[in-house]
C-alpha cells in the first residue's frame, strides 16, 4: 500500500508544480543570502536580506522587482534595487535567473550588477516552497573587488 501511495504522490507533484507556474500566478520571496558563503576579494563577512515580488507574464516565466540589505564586515552596509526574471524548466521546479540590480553604499559607492543564478523551488506544501540557488553578481566598478559568487537560500509563496 505504502508503494501505491507514493507512486502516486510522485505522479502528482509535477501537476502541483504546473498550476504554481502558470500565467497570471503571483510570486513572493524572502532569502538569506551568503552568511559568508559568498566569496569577493573585498569582503570577510558577508550577509544579507533580500525580498522579491513578482507576476507570471507566460507559463513557467517570472518577472519580479527586488529589495535587498548586505551587511559587508565592519560597519559597512549596502543597500540594492533591482528586476529580475526566472524561468522554469519543464514545471519540476528548477529555474534559471537573470537580473540586475543597483547597489549603494557608504563613502560614495555605486554600481550597477548584472547577475545570474540557478536554483530550485522545493515545494513544502501546496503553494510555499524553499529555494536553494547559486548565483553569480558582475560588478561594473572593479571585478576583481566587488564581483561575487555565493549561495542563496530563500523562502518563495506562489498565489
Amino acid at each position: 500500500m505504502k508503494k501505491i501511495l507514493v507512486i502516486i504522490a510522485v505522479a502528482v507533484m509535477p501537476l502541483v508544480a504546473h498550476a504554481q507556474f502558470e500565467k497570471g500566478k503571483l510570486y513572493a520571496g524572502a532569502s538569506l543570502t551568503s552568511l559568508n558563503l559568498s566569496y569577493s576579494g573585498s569582503e570577510d563577512l558577508n550577509i544579507g536580506l533580500q525580498g522579491q515580488a513578482g507576476y507570471f507574464m507566460a507559463d513557467n516565466v517570472l518577472v519580479y522587482g527586488q529589495v535587498g540589505w548586505n551587511h559587508l564586515g565592519g560597519s559597512t552596509d549596502n543597500i540594492d534595487l533591482g528586476i529580475g526574471g526566472r524561468y522554469y524548466i519543464l514545471q519540476n521546479g528548477i529555474f534559471l535567473g537573470a537580473n540586475v540590480k543597483y547597489a549603494h553604499g557608504p563613502c560614495g559607492y555605486n554600481d550597477v550588477m548584472p547577475g545570474v543564478e540557478v536554483g530550485y523551488a522545493f515545494f513544502i506544501s501546496r503553494t510555499v516552497t524553499i529555494e536553494p540557488s547559486i548565483y553569480y553578481q558582475q560588478s561594473f566598478n572593479d571585478h576583481s573587488e566587488y564581483s561575487k559568487i555565493g549561495l542563496r537560500v530563500g523562502f518563495g509563496i506562489y498565489l
